[in-house]
């Protein structure tokens, strides 16, 4: 598993055309090939967005990363300081905290 975690803010956006915008997108990203879940972040406070994205392998990371919707995020009007973070993930640890949910029929 890999995760891939996406931060930004949000600059000439509102929060409510931001949140419209993901009900849009939101499709797209679950048919994402080897993308195992997306969690939307939102931090009001402090006014950063974005996602954590658990991914099947790291290739399903790299085929992300050069996607056309990847690329998508980053030339949206209105997301600025965008950061992206990618981490492989402690398997045995994990599997005792109930880090990575299992697919339905695993």
């Amino acid at each position: 598993m890999q995760i891939l975690i996406v931060n930004f803010s949000l600059d000439g956006l509102s929060e409510e055309e931001f949140a419209s915008s993901c009900d849009v997108l939101a499709p797209a990203f679950a048919a994402v090939p080897g993308l195992a879940s997306k969690v939307w972040l939102a931090d009001r406070a402090e006014g950063i967005f974005g996602g954590v994205y658990t991914f099947e392998s790291a290739r399903a990371v790299d085929d992300f990363l050069q996607s056309d919707l990847f690329a998508g995020v980053g030339s949206t009007p209105g997301l600025v300081n965008i950061s992206v973070r990618r981490f492989g993930v402690l398997d045995g640890p994990t599997r005792v905290t109930r880090g990575l949910a299992q697919p339905a029929g695993v």
